[in-house]
């Protein structure tokens, strides 16, 4: 939970964040108890490995913008980016989460915390086809980095200067291979302050590979 100072990473945060944050743990706990949110072996560390690992999504982008959160799952970190942007009154995101029970978990925790979002129950092959323009993507435990280009391809031609944040674990450099040979991105690595062997990788200006005959 956060700090007495209200600290989340060592940046500090507001007491209505905290409290909206401190909310939404305790719906998330209510609910992970009846569907499949999160893996059980993590439920023990859920401030840490979860709510503070998807914060430094925002923190790394702390700008009231319109973001698109791929397969939203539990609300990491769509929802906590969300809450974040409640306090800013300005920037939204947009879930994207085609499971029915977990999308109606993510409308109960936008009800509960007021966050600053809006839930897709759509696959992602469709949603990205008809969602606003978005500054900023992220994703976390979705997928491999080439299938995340693939499937955010739509969103990043759409929004030239659009930039997605995606969290990846320490098999990196290999993903990083498979997509390299399928498409060109500009790429700056943020080591995470969570997993000191995990990454958030900020990619930008993605484009596909020419087919080479």
């Amino acid at each position: 939970m956060p700090s007495p100072a209200q600290e989340i990473n060592g940046v500090r945060v507001s007491r209505e964040t905290a409290e909206r944050l401190s909310i939404f743990v305790s719906l998330f706990e209510r609910w992970s108890a009846k569907i499949n949110l999160i893996a059980p072996s993590t439920k023990a560390s859920l401030w840490q490995r979860h709510v503070a690992d998807s914060a430094q999504i925002f923190q790394l982008s702390p700008e009231p913008q319109t973001w698109v959160d791929l397969g939203s799952g539990g609300g990491f970190p769509g929802i906590i980016t969300a809450i974040f942007l409640t306090e800013m009154g300005d920037g939204h995101v947009h879930l994207v989460e085609s499971n029915n029970k977990k999308a109606a978990f993510l409308r109960s925790a936008i009800a509960e915390t007021g966050a600053r979002a809006t839930v897709h129950a759509h696959r992602i092959e469709s949603a990205v086809l008809d969602l606003p323009v978005p500054n900023a993507i992220s994703a976390r435990a979705l997928a491999d980095l080439a299938t995340l280009l693939e499937l955010s391809l739509p969103l990043f031609q759409r929004s030239p200067r659009c930039r997605g944040f995606f969290h990846k674990g320490r098999d990196y450099p290999s993903e990083l291979d498979k997509a390299i040979g399928r498409f060109h991105f500009d790429l700056l690595e943020h080591r995470s302050v969570i997993e000191s062997d995990s990454v958030i990788l900020e990619i930008s200006n993605v484009s596909r590979q020419p087919v080479r005959g």
